[in-house]
């Protein structure tokens, strides 16, 4: 019965370690940082493109803050959530890279135990008896220290040379995507800040028509009382008039949203009171050929050099898995004092051993790793090749509004003064009683609707340039050239 139970106690202990293994391998998230031989990467929140249009807001300022568009893009570059997680990314890079080198680097641990025990022999089947001598069944009681210092150091590992090198490829690639972060800020604060300049611009426009229309009815509503009009010119003239106060309540509406919407992307406290101190920014565009915007790109673009630095990781990746059919080496030592107790007396004590540790058969392990990895790398080229043509058709496109925009500008502005001095005559011989006001009320709308499109132009025109600066991986020095002085 004790021989049974025996055996069926060592059976347990042997599949005891097996059995909780293969739990942890069930339950261990794919791609746990610190698993042996894996290269932990941190999670990259800042691809999330809602990260960007989120921020963490700074103390509330007194009295209105003068907010011009160069001060929004400092603010936003400071406080906007997507630059403040790209910069926890690049650490929790270097975390990862600094545990991936751990393998490679020396580890130097000491510990130190005093023990006292008494044994009995008898347990362990010590019975002898004989006339001349006796072996007590009991030893002890007995003590003994031991204090040591132990150091463990690889000597060749290629699988954890290949995972460093990935794993500071990594972090040049999170480095990179910091820098395209603080492009998509410029981005997003730019098109924020100038559509809140457009819709301020739309208010403007809309309290001018208002004023226009309170005009023409004021002059309808007096010579509809001199009876030099029929009534319908007066009806016309309010219906008009009630139109663009209308149209300026709602613009009026717009216009704060927007104003809440930048100070959400920049980081400034809720509440806080601002006006745009920029109030249309233009500069003219210079020259500027595709295959030079093009040339800046591939050499500029942050994504871009993070996408080469992926497929770098991914090639030391590959290299990695394939090291696993490769022998490795290292050494270990340790040395201290140990002796007994409770008379103390020491002695130096050491060991020293190097291992050679030769893969023979492991189950595919390897195999699987190899398969992994090449996967990882074809995704990561087709995605730099992908990048590469999006780079294209991002500078193309922007080129091409941009030349659009500027006409559309030029075109806008001259609109303005031909409906403006339409509108001044029709006036003028409404007044003369030659007209009605159908025809003011149409040279009205004409004037409004030549400076919407004159507004929607300079928006899309400045938007592009935008996105040029964007395109060519240089958006806060684009910025500032593209809007100098404004």
């Amino acid at each position: 019965m004790t021989l049974r139970l025996a055996i069926g106690l060592f059976f347990i202990a042997a599949l005891l370690p097996l059995v909780t293994g293969s739990a942890r391998a069930q339950t261990a998230p794919s791609g746990a940082p610190g698993a042996p031989g894996e290269v932990s990467s941190p999670p990259n929140a800042a691809a999330s493109q809602g990260s960007f249009s989120g921020s963490v807001p700074t103390k509330p300022e007194p009295g209105v803050i003068q907010l011009s568009l160069a001060s929004a893009l400092a603010r936003g570059l400071k406080q906007n959530l997507g630059v403040m997680l790209s910069t926890e990314d690049i650490r929790a890079a270097r975390g990862a890279r600094w545990k991936t080198l751990s393998s490679l680097l020396p580890n130097v641990t000491t510990s130190s135990y005093a023990d006292g025990s008494q044994v009995d022999l008898a347990e362990f089947g010590f019975t002898f008896k004989s006339p001349s001598f006796n072996i007590p069944s009991v030893v002890g009681p007995f003590g003994y220290f031991d204090s040591r210092a132990y150091l463990t150091q690889s000597v060749f590992d290629w699988k954890a040379i290949n995972n460093a090198h990935a794993s500071s490829e990594d972090v040049k690639s999170f480095q990179a995507k910091y820098k395209d972060a603080r492009d998509l800020v410029v981005l997003s604060v730019g098109y924020t800040y100038l559509q809140a300049v457009a819709d301020e611009a739309r208010v403007e426009t809309a309290d001018a028509q208002v004023k226009t229309a309170q005009a023409l009815y004021d002059q309808a509503s007096d010579q509809v009382t001199a009876g030099t009009s029929p009534a319908i010119d007066g009806l016309r003239a309010e219906v008009e008039l009630k139109t663009r106060q209308q149209q300026l309540i709602q613009s009026k509406n717009d216009f704060a949203i927007e104003k809440l919407t930048l100070a959400r992307v920049i980081g400034l406290a809720p509440g806080q009171q601002f006006e745009l101190a920029d109030k249309s920014p233009y500069e003219p565009f210079g020259a500027m050929t595709v295959e030079e915007a093009l040339k800046r790109a591939y050499q500029s673009r942050s994504d871009f050099q993070a996408a080469l630095a992926n497929v770098r990781s991914a090639e030391y990746s590959r290299k990695s898995a394939a090291a696993g059919y490769l022998p490795s080496f290292s050494v270990s030592a340790d040395y201290g004092l140990a002796g007994t107790l409770p008379n103390i007396a020491t002695h130096g004590v050491f060991d020293a051993r190097g291992t050679l540790t030769i893969p023979i058969f492991q189950g595919g392990h390897v195999h699987g790793d190899i398969l992994e990895a090449d996967a990882r790398l074809e995704q990561s080229r087709d995605e730099l090749e992908s990048l590469r043509a999006q780079i294209d058709t991002d500078v193309r496109t922007a080129l091409l509004n941009i030349e659009s925009g500027e006409e559309q500008v030029a075109v806008a502005r001259s609109n303005i003064d031909l409906a403006e001095q339409t509108l001044a005559q029709s006036r003028d011989r409404f007044r003369a009683g030659v007209t009605d006001t159908v025809e003011v009320v149409q040279a009205q709308e004409a004037v409004a609707s030549a400076h919407e499109n004159y507004i929607s132009s300079l928006y899309q025109d400045n938007y592009a340039k935008i996105s040029l600066a964007r395109a060519l991986g240089l958006a806060e020095e684009g910025v500032k050239e593209y809007f100098k002085g404004n």
